[in-house]
């Protein structure tokens, strides 16, 4: 569950523990609740975790949230999209720290997902950082480490192929692979649905005090909302199935159907987790594409159920 803090404030300086401070960037939206989370760890020589979108306002805001005598020497990344990345760039200008990230817009795709995106299927609209690319590439479980703080690489692809967690202590930094406000919207092909089930596993079976997520507000029960989210998905995949049938069905009728309580503003990413789900079916045999995996497809139920 998340941690029921007062709704915090644009540009404020919140100190969620010793050594870990969040700002909120100016961006809120349907996607992202009330912004983009940047978080400050440490004192003295700083690390900036996800600086957010493109705004004047919260470059600034980063700088005026250092104490006298702090500094950034480290800038860290949790994936690409428009409101956690484009900032990276100025903010390292500014501060002469190097930007660290998995890798490029493009970066840790599977083989299915290289296949569709080279096949012409198109992104959803979620707002790709199309330049971005880090000063140093982290791998999975690489480990940097500051003025009283150290990171270790949790590479967590499923909500974006380049997509990190940073394990702090017995905190992580979730970025948007776990939020408590909202499940995580997957959509192909930087989404990847199988991706996603795994990378939440992986973090389902960690002692985690804590989760420090990109939008929302701390989740002081991480393991319990992991794996509420993989059941979430269960669920989810066991209604599309349910609808499959000999005639076969499309992404539209199937989001019409099982998100039929969902605001229209968000009909398009729920398509989209749709299409991801319909996708990891079909990888594991439980369902057909035709005449192939597309948004235009008409899809039908195969094989038994697992």
């Amino acid at each position: 569950m998340e941690h029921d803090y007062d709704r915090p404030i644009a540009g404020s300086v919140d100190e969620l523990e010793p050594g870990v401070r969040r700002i909120l960037a100016p961006n809120p939206s349907p996607m992202t609740q009330h912004g983009t989370n940047t978080y400050l760890l440490g004192r003295g020589k700083v690390a900036v975790i996800d600086p957010g979108p493109a705004l004047h306002t919260h470059h600034d805001a980063i700088l005026a949230a250092l104490k006298p005598g702090e500094s950034i020497s480290h800038i860290f990344v949790t994936h690409s999209h428009l409101d956690h990345s484009p900032l990276a760039s100025p903010l390292s200008k500014t501060t002469g720290a190097a930007v660290h990230a998995f890798g490029d817009s493009s970066a840790g795709r599977s083989e299915i997902m290289q296949k569709l995106a080279a096949t012409g299927l198109a992104r959803g609209g979620e707002g790709v950082d199309y330049g971005f690319t880090p000063d140093e590439r982290l791998a999975d479980g690489a480990t940097v480490a500051g003025d009283g703080w150290r990171l270790s690489a949790l590479w967590t692809p499923g909500h974006f192929g380049n997509h990190l967690c940073f394990a702090f202590g017995d905190a992580v930094f979730t970025g948007d692979h776990v939020m408590g406000w909202a499940s995580t919207m997957v959509s192909p092909p930087d989404g990847d649905l199988s991706a996603y089930m795994a990378s939440t596993e992986r973090l389902s079976v960690r002692d985690d005090r804590m989760f420090y997520p990109g939008h929302g507000n701390p989740i002081t029960e991480p393991k319990e909302r992991a794996e509420w989210l993989l059941n979430h998905r269960r669920t989810r995949e066991a209604a599309i199935l349910g609808q499959l049938d000999c005639r076969g069905r499309s992404v539209a009728e199937l989001t019409n159907e099982i998100y039929s309580d969902v605001p229209d503003a968000l009909i398009p990413a729920a398509a989209r987790n749709v299409l991801a789900h319909l996708i990891d079916l079909c990888e594991r045999g439980l369902a057909a594409a035709d005449p192939e995996l597309s948004v235009e497809a008409r899809y039908f139920r195969q094989g038994n159920d697992p």
